[in-house]
């Protein structure tokens, strides 16, 4: 079924009311027909009952009646959607009876029920102590019977919810609270729960129970609208599904947006984006006006914070006879003084600057380009001032070149965020490393332009130096801060991946980063956007070892800028010379650090990786070197759970292999068989070989789906094609492996001929699949 926005709101209302219908339909039988029970007659004849008491009326109706809460009472009833219902009655003595009758058919019907029998009275004491309860109760919708009833029971639920508003509404915060703790935030899950996370319908439905109570004002018509957008995705995810499920998961959302009429699975992930980024920003501004009333009114006097620019209330006004129409900068000096007096912009003042500021001129004057940066330097304070100034559509008339990364989905679970919130979330960070740097104001926008590149096809390292060249000079900054800001935004990754996918001793690799870097200045910048890069992207991307690797890279490469000559090929520690003097196998363990110890061979690296792997070791990096014929290997490892295994049973499975009396392919088959299935299909393996990246080795790239002893099996290939891995790059980044080797052949050289090349990658495919 393909439908829009009409069509399934249309369909929910026509099912609301089909339901009513039958809803009706059973509760009149339930109050009118007599109640068929055995007697002296038979089954189901009038002779065999007594006569029935309680009819208050000639139609049976009077003091009961049938109330829907829930979805049904709000009249979003969902294809999967159970059904809330509430008996309500003034103690009727047949109440048991009519709500059998009604009952029992909605089960027989398949269709799931949550009920209740309540009086007036219960109803209410129910509602004070449950906050389900309470939620249900004041959106309560008379479906039959006494309307008096239902009535009484609204206008009492909403009463005591008025009256206790100090007391229900902090519960009703911390339930809010707890739902974004257990699910998180919707605008940047990638299977979200499209009512529990934060951003969801919940938060919805939270602030209108809010607007019940006097507090605040109802959501406005943005709100209304994403509500319906969550509400019609949820509809599609029910006709996909055949049942009632709330969270969208990876294999249902290109069905999903197909249902809703749209391109794919992109196109609605971003647009789910922008309703629940709109939905989390009108609940923080609703518990705004909920907290001064449970915390008392703020001083009402005014401080200065900028030029026209003061804090009122708590909040960052526009000073008195100030207006944005004549001050295009006003907008950014209003936002960079809320961000460093940590306080929110008020709601008026908002809403003035977005509909009255002029056009910035282009190139941007000094005072805006250092209100920007500012802004940005404040930290994490910048970032609810950023999303205020994106939800009023000031971000992109700013920078025009925002708009192709707004919401933009990164459908990856390496990345926490959009496109657009991992950017000003990296500048937020960087704010951190400004004493760090010559230049903290290219840094900070730097980090806030890292990823622009992502708007637009192909390398967006490639297409970001193109864009982030035009905002540089639309901001003003000269051209050679232009030039700046384009190179560290073309080469924001090289840092990272190469000092994780490349050997920090190969000569090649020092001097083709500092090339590319071209000087000091520019390496501090790549050095600390990096930081905040891996940071803001999530924990999978950045960690101490890889951290350590980069400080490591910074500072080989700092040292050939500054006309050092290369570091000479490494030796053995005294440690390791000393294990080398063993001979035979040894295995030390030192934290995240093995050290292997054995008679040189070929193949004795991915050997050597299987046993670390059988005994659950993760492989983040590998390095050999060799003393005469003894060959010592560095692993950082880290264990899959738990404390890394005995470094005695390490040796002995050591020793064990070499002499070709364990099956580690094996054991590694057996843990395969036993780990499930990824759920969702994933990409294809891919081999490359990365020319010009050694002089001394072949470097090949593999990327796959990360599983227990993939190192050992890529290790294997190597060797059947007659190759000695030199050293290795681990890298997993979420479920996928970034892996660089460093071969030789049997000679020490690096490969030359196209067939053996292509061979090897048929090899490293074929171990992959």
């Amino acid at each position: 079924m393909r439908g829009d926005a009409r069509s399934f709101a249309a369909a929910r209302k026509e099912r609301a009311a089909d339901i009513d219908r039958w809803l009706t339909d059973l509760f009149r039988t339930a109050c009118t027909q007599p109640y068929a029970r055995e007697g002296r007659n038979g089954p189901g004849t009038r002779s065999g009952l007594p006569e029935e008491r309680g009819s208050a009326d000639r139609n049976g109706f009077g003091g009961v009646a049938l109330v829907a809460v829930g979805s049904l009472g709000r009249g979003e009833l969902a294809p999967g959607s159970d059904l809330d219902l509430v008996l309500l009655h003034n103690g009727r003595e047949d109440v048991g009876r009519i709500a059998d009758r009604v009952w029992y058919p909605i089960w027989d019907s398949g269709v799931g029920l949550d009920h209740s029998v309540r009086t007036i009275d219960e109803a209410a004491k129910v509602a004070r102590e449950d906050l389900k309860a309470v939620l249900g109760l004041i959106q309560a919708r008379h479906v039959a019977g006494d309307a008096e009833l239902t009535r009484a029971v609204r206008e009492t639920v909403l009463a005591d919810w008025r009256a206790e508003s100090r007391r229900r509404l902090a519960e009703l915060r911390d339930a809010a609270d707890q739902r974004a703790g257990a699910s998180g935030e919707l605008a940047f899950l990638l299977e979200p729960d499209l009512r529990d996370s934060r951003g969801g319908l919940r938060d919805v439905q939270a602030m209108q129970a809010v607007a019940a109570a006097w507090v605040a004002s109802a959501p406005g018509p943005r709100v209304r609208e994403a509500y319906e957008l969550l509400l019609d995705i949820r509809h599609g995810l029910h006709l996909v599904t055949a049942r009632g499920a709330d969270r969208l998961v990876l294999q249902e959302q290109d069905a999903v947006a197909g249902s809703l009429g749209l391109l794919d699975a992109e196109a609605l992930m971003r647009r789910l984006a922008e309703a629940g980024r709109t939905v989390s920003h009108a609940f923080d501004s609703t518990w705004r006006t909920v907290d001064r009333l449970l915390t008392g009114p703020a001083p009402r006097g005014r401080r200065p914070l900028a030029d026209g620019v003061v804090e009122h209330g708590g909040e960052v006004v526009l000073a008195r006879g100030v207006s944005p129409r004549n001050d295009p900068v006003l907008v950014l000096r209003v936002a960079a003084a809320a961000a460093e007096a940590g306080l929110p912009m008020a709601p008026a003042t908002v809403s003035a600057l977005a509909a009255q500021s002029p056009p910035l001129p282009v190139p941007w004057p000094e005072e805006a380009r250092d209100a920007l940066v500012s802004l940005l330097g404040a930290g994490r304070a910048a970032v609810p001032v950023w999303e205020e100034l994106d939800q009023a559509g000031v971000l992109v008339r700013l920078i025009p070149d925002w708009e192709r990364v707004r919401h933009r989905p990164q459908r990856n679970p390496v990345h926490r965020y959009t496109v657009d919130r991992h950017l000003i979330e990296t500048a937020a960070g960087a704010a951190a490393y400004t004493r760090d740097v010559s230049r903290p104001d290219l840094l900070l926008i730097s980090a806030l332009l890292h990823d622009v590149g992502k708007g637009w096809p192909g390398d967006h390292s490639v297409t970001g130096e193109v864009v982030a060249r035009d905002i540089g000079a639309r901001i003003g900054l000269p051209p050679a801060d232009v030039d700046i800001l384009a190179r560290v935004v073309r080469h924001h990754l090289l840092l990272p991946e190469t000092a994780t996918r490349r050997d920090l001793d190969d000569p090649v690799t020092i001097s083709r980063v500092a090339e590319a870097v071209g000087s000091r200045e520019v390496l501090e910048l790549l050095a600390a956007l990096a930081v905040a890069d891996g940071n803001a992207t999530g924990p999978a991307a950045w960690n101490s070892w890889k951290a350590s690797l980069v400080s490591d890279l910074v500072r080989r490469v700092k040292s050939v800028l500054s006309g050092a000559p290369p570091a000479p090929a490494p030796v053995l520690s005294p440690e390791q010379a000393a294990l080398a003097r063993h001979g035979g196998g040894a295995v030390r363990v030192h934290g995240g650090a093995v050290t292997v110890v054995a008679p040189d061979r070929p193949g004795l690296l991915w050997h050597a990786a299987g046993v670390l792997a059988a005994h659950r070791l993760v492989v983040r990096s590998a390095a050999s070197a060799s003393a005469g014929s003894t060959a010592v290997i560095e692993f950082a490892v880290v264990p899959e759970y738990g404390s890394p295994p005995d470094p005695a049973t390490l040796e002995a499975d050591l020793r064990l292999v070499l002499a070709g009396r364990l099956d580690i392919e094996q054991r590694l088959a057996r843990r395969a068989r036993a780990l499930r299935p990824p759920r969702v299909p994933v990409a294809p393996p891919k081999v490359s070989l990365v020319d010009d990246a050694s002089s001394t080795a072949t470097v090949v790239e593999v990327r796959a789906h990360d599983r227990p002893g993939l190192l050992w099996r890529i290790g294997r290939a190597f060797g059947e094609c007659g190759l000695d891995v030199r050293a290795a790059r681990v890298e997993t980044l979420g479920a996928e492996a970034v892996d660089v080797f460093y071969v030789v052949d049997r000679a020490g050289r690096p490969l030359v001929d196209e067939e053996q090349r292509g061979e090897v990658r048929r090899h490293v495919l074929a171990a992959l699949r």
